[in-house]
């Protein structure tokens, strides 16, 4: 199913998919970063339209911050919590392995992470084990299923490896975690949820992360 000229609306255009009010839990998040994230949260759903069939969390992968750093947030909207964690991006976006992405890619073979929205589908045995197979919902990453892109478990993400190298290993452009936060991503944000990757650089505080030295992205302007 082609969902592309649904996610090709403006953001007004996309106020128009808006889910009622009784679908998104009273919010009082604890830091200003966690307000943004909201925010993101219900805007992606919004603009995804009926391509996601469950709307109580969403995947946030902030791919602006090191991989040192928890970058990829849980954000509950029934409970209003936000858990973060590590996450791993690929090779081709990170040439110099210094643990910054500096560029995303939808091509086949590039190795680099595709930012937009996801669709999470089904889980299948694959190289890594169990994994979450994604459907791309924006141009910018529709060839996702043709490059298996997908969620996955790995050692290079696991925070020992972080401990010993000061930053996580890259993926071929997967989704890549260790294993207990794997875990908890197969239970809550598989089976019809959205997932959505971009480069915003959400520091805690709410300022933003500058791009690094060598990037070859631009950022949107979040329009919350």
């Amino acid at each position: 199913m082609n969902r592309r000229d649904l996610l090709k609306g403006s953001l007004i255009a996309g106020a128009t998919l808006a889910l009622p009010m009784r679908a998104f839990a009273a919010v009082s998040p604890g830091t200003p970063r966690d307000r943004i994230l909201f925010e993101i949260a219900r805007r992606e759903l919004a603009r995804a339209g009926d391509a996601i069939w469950k709307r109580d969390i969403v995947g946030i992968a902030d791919y602006g911050l090191h991989s040192a750093k928890p970058r990829f947030h849980f954000v509950n909207l029934d409970r209003g919590e936000v858990q973060s964690y590590h996450v791993s991006h690929g090779q081709g976006s990170d040439r110099q392995h210094d643990g910054w992405l500096k560029q995303f890619s939808n091509t086949e073979g590039s190795n680099a992470t595709s930012r937009g929205a996801y669709v999470t589908w089904e889980w299948y045995k694959g190289r890594y084990g169990t994994s979450v197979r994604l459907g791309g919902l924006d141009d910018t990453n529709d060839a996702a299923l043709r490059r298996y892109i997908v969620m996955h478990r790995a050692d290079y993400a696991e925070a020992s490896h972080l401990e010993k190298y000061g930053r996580l290993g890259r993926s071929n452009g997967c989704f890549a975690m260790g294993e207990e936060q794997f875990r908890i991503a197969l239970m809550h944000l598989s089976g019809g949820r959205l997932l959505f990757a971009d480069s915003l650089g959400l520091e805690e505080d709410g300022s933003i992360q500058p791009l690094p030295e060598l990037a070859m992205i631009e950022r949107a302007p979040l329009n919350l």
